[in-house]
């Protein structure tokens, strides 16, 4: 091993969470010289999928002595995301994922329905979103006078330009917001809930006051169309086996391009010279003896876990993993799919959502469905009755994990100054687009260009189990 560490690299990257597994394959693929370090013995990061038994001993309860995790079946059987996130079908990780051909370790399957949820409590209604003008008209969730105005915007929707006034209905796109959007059409308030938080994918209200957004919810809106037009049923689309196959897939792609990748492997020391990182120290724990070894590079790039003193909390990611043995209640016994409770339903300032898959996906045994409840902390205290109203919508739960609350990392500079990239953490989103969008910004930072990806946007190879 020690002969395969070279003493320079054009790129060293610290974790291999998916932001950095994308950033090592494209550079490998842009002939970069990359090594991979990551401190833990398997791909995936933060964003990893664990198997049963490492759940239980990472957020469980159980009594010393005891091995709960074999009531349900050999625990690789499970594989378990720790983020749950889906992939929009016509978005952007999916049109990287088909440029550089990472396809072609993965395979994918539709998530079957994307639901929004209005009221609360007993009297709460789930309702597939409506991705179209047809399926506007047929929603339970509006009435019929209602249903007549959203058709109409959405038929706007898809004829708007941004560049040609005549289909911007006397609005200035420069200066309104989407508040003055929405009221141009009468839209009610349960109607712009739904449009804002389960099509456009906002977090929270801040984006209906910001003046010149519009056009970007539109497109939002638009993606969210596509993406359900291009597969039926809902926009988004799910690896099978887990999360953790998309981090191994761009591990492979950089491995062909001559990216060296080194697990078990802990960062004892960032070197710097005249202000800038210029290397590391590290210490390779996976063989006996240790091995301990230093190497230079151009720059380094990683997740906040390896430069604590380089970023800063911005917030705080809530989340509970749930065993069921049944589908959520009011989805046509879906095998899986995306449920949000836009947060005006429910009192809060942040959406809650929930992402529920089977074993159609093989992330767990027949009979049972993984479902992952998540938002934005907004209080110090009382973290489980902020997941509340979502994990009342799951039924009898077998079984629930629920850590502390995950900080959310963004870096402190650009990385210019000192050579050294920092990625953000994952984002309580339901998809990849912001990673995405972290992904294309430090590759900017980093080398100077714009991340360029063809827009193929064919090739996803789906399971027809």
């Amino acid at each position: 091993m020690a002969d395969e560490i070279a003493k320079e690299y054009d790129v060293i990257v610290l974790g291999t969470g998916l932001t950095e597994c994308i950033l090592s394959g494209v550079l490998s693929v842009k002939g970069k010289k990359v090594l991979h370090i990551d401190r833990n013995d398997h791909y995936g990061g933060e964003a990893a999928s664990v198997n049963l038994e490492t759940l239980f001993k990472k957020y469980g309860n159980f009594a010393a002595g005891t091995e709960p995790w074999k009531e349900y079946g050999r625990p690789n059987d499970w594989n378990i995301d720790l983020v749950p996130k889906f992939l929009m079908s016509s978005g952007e990780l999916t049109n990287i994922l088909v440029s550089t051909d990472v396809t072609r370790y993965l395979e994918f399957k539709q998530v079957a329905g994307s639901y929004v949820q209005q009221g609360a409590g007993s009297k709460a209604t789930i309702a597939k979103v409506p991705s179209d003008a047809a399926e506007a008209l047929r929603s339970p969730l509006m009435g019929i006078f209602e249903k007549r105005r959203m058709k109409s915007f959405i038929e706007w929707v898809g004829e708007f330009d941004p560049k040609d006034p005549a289909t911007h209905k006397g609005l200035d796109m420069a200066t309104c917001t989407m508040k003055d959007v929405f009221e141009k059409f009468s839209l009610e308030a349960g109607t712009k809930d739904f449009v804002g938080h389960a099509m456009a994918l906002y977090l929270n209200d801040n984006y209906l006051d910001t003046p010149g957004a519009a056009p970007e919810t539109i497109e939002r809106i638009r993606l969210y169309g596509q993406s359900v037009a291009r597969y039926g049923k809902s926009p988004y689309i799910y690896p099978l086996y887990g999360l953790g196959e998309l981090p191994q897939g761009f591990a492979r792609l950089s491995a062909i391009y001559g990216g060296t990748y080194m697990l078990n492997t802990n960062v004892d020391e960032l070197v710097y010279e005249n202000g800038k990182a210029v290397g590391i120290k590290a210490t390779m724990t996976g063989v006996e003896p240790e091995m301990k070894f230093e190497t230079r590079a151009k720059m380094i790039l990683g997740d906040p876990s390896y430069f604590p003193d380089k970023v800063k909390v911005v917030g705080h990611v809530l989340r509970a993993i749930c065993i069921l043995k049944h589908p959520l209640a009011s989805t046509n016994d879906a095998d899986s799919c995306q449920l949000i409770i836009p947060q005006s339903q429910v009192g809060r300032k942040n959406d809650i959502y929930i992402a529920c898959v089977s074993s159609a996906h093989n992330v767990c045994p027949k009979g049972y469905w993984i479902a992952i409840v998540s938002t934005i902390a907004e209080t110090s205290a009382n973290h489980h009755l902020e997941l509340a109203p979502g994990i009342e919508r799951l039924g009898k739960i077998e079984e629930q994990f629920m850590g502390p609350p995950i900080p959310l990392y963004e870096p402190l500079e650009d990385g210019r100054n000192d050579n050294i990239f920092i990625s953000k953490s994952y984002d309580a989103t339901s998809h990849f687009e912001t990673s995405t969008e972290d992904v294309k910004d430090i590759y900017r930072r980093c080398a100077g260009e714009e991340l360029v990806v063809e827009g193929l946007r064919e090739g996803i190879q789906m399971s027809q189990e």
